[in-house]
């Protein structure tokens, strides 16, 4: 055998040495993605809960805005003027002018 059969070639070296960089930069990277994940998964929980209190926070607006009124009024305004929630309505016997 000669001595090249018995060391490994260059380009077997090298072969080598660009597939453990490349396994290196896969399990970094998988690392990375492992971190990204964990990361939305948090934004996602969040938002559940601010979807919560947001409910909430209506609940007690909507409380608010009736407490102290007739309930026939509230019924006759829906929301408020400038929220796009805001329904004018005619009474019957009453006409356009």
């Amino acid at each position: 055998m000669s001595q090249n059969d018995e060391e490994t070639s260059f380009f077997e070296r090298e072969r080598d040495r660009l597939s453990r960089e490349i396994t290196s930069g896969f399990e970094e990277l998988l690392s990375s993605t492992n971190v990204l994940n964990r990361k939305l998964e948090e934004v996602l929980g969040m938002t559940k809960e601010y979807d919560t209190i947001a409910s909430l926070w209506h609940s007690f607006y909507r409380l608010m805005s009736t407490s102290g009124q007739d309930p026939d009024a509230s019924e006759e305004q829906p929301g408020l003027p400038g929220t796009g929630s805001h329904i004018v309505t005619m009474k019957q016997g009453q006409q356009q002018k």
